[in-house]
């Protein structure tokens, strides 16, 4: 009979393949891209929370990532590591609702997508939290876990605001010019706070900040130099990048040390 570990391999393994034909579907290879699907409501210009189009380049990083933790679960001596057993389920669960994401903005079902967003964020919660109380055991596992997973967590956190302005702009939502540029600055702050909520809960780590930082800069790039433009919206960004980040370093990014303060 197939042990539990075996059985959570296959898993990840077979997560990761839906996830790649996800992936091809999201960039257009089998399906419309993201940025045509559910009527332009998710295109880099549709909202005034909608990153600049480079911002989605950091997908390619994740992708890398969760390829590189699916073969990382596979060597010899990570079979048992507590670390694979704390997260290799959950792991599987982020990849398959990755790929669900996709395929419900395919179909238009702009505000399913958000609770599926919501969903892969509080997973991604989860296995950080649990890979805070199980520090990592040498550089491959703490590039490869800790890194791939605190990098999707802190960008999923940033496309999360952008989805949930996406799904209000397409329903036809809007306070009048002016007020939804405040709005818009209200959930920039939410975002902050998230992150600063991050810091305190797995410490301040890099890959977290990083990619936070990264999505949010380039919301502020959009709005200062694109369509919709919005000054009040991106220096609203700019500020949220600094909180993040300041916080983050104050916070440390030492999961060990984190670990024992919170255990």
């Amino acid at each position: 009979m197939m042990n539990k570990d075996r059985l959570r391999q296959i898993w990840v393994t077979v997560a990761e393949i839906l996830c790649v034909y996800g992936t091809l579907v999201g960039v257009g290879v089998l399906g419309s891209s993201v940025e045509s699907s559910s009527d332009g409501a998710l295109s880099a210009d549709a909202t005034l929370l909608a990153p600049g189009g480079t911002a989605f380049s950091i997908w390619s990083v994740i992708y890398f990532g969760l390829f590189a933790y699916t073969v990382w679960q596979w060597l010899p001596g990570n079979t048992t590591s507590p670390r694979a057993r704390a997260t290799g389920w959950l792991a599987g669960i982020s990849m398959l609702l990755n790929a669900a994401w996709i395929l419900v903005t395919q179909q238009g079902w702009i505000w399913v997508s958000v609770g599926v967003i919501a969903a892969l964020v509080i997973t991604l919660g989860i296995i950080m939290r649990r890979l805070t109380a199980l520090p990592p055991q040498g550089w491959l596992d703490r590039v490869i876990v800790d890194g791939t997973f605190g990098a999707y967590l802190g960008w999923v956190s940033v496309a999360t605001c952008a989805n949930i302005a996406a799904a209000g702009v397409a329903s036809g939502w809007s306070l009048g010019d002016g007020a939804d540029d405040w709005l818009a600055v209200a959930v920039l702050a939410a975002a902050a706070g998230v992150g600063v909520m991050l810091a305190y809960t797995i410490g301040g780590r890099f890959a977290v900040a990083a990619a936070m930082a990264w999505g949010l800069s380039w919301i502020a790039i959009a709005r200062l130099f694109d369509e919709p433009a919005s000054s009040i919206v991106g220096i609203a960004a700019i500020i949220a990048v600094a909180v993040v980040v300041v916080v983050s370093g104050l916070r440390g990014a030492d999961p060990g040390r984190v670990a024992v303060a919170t255990a």
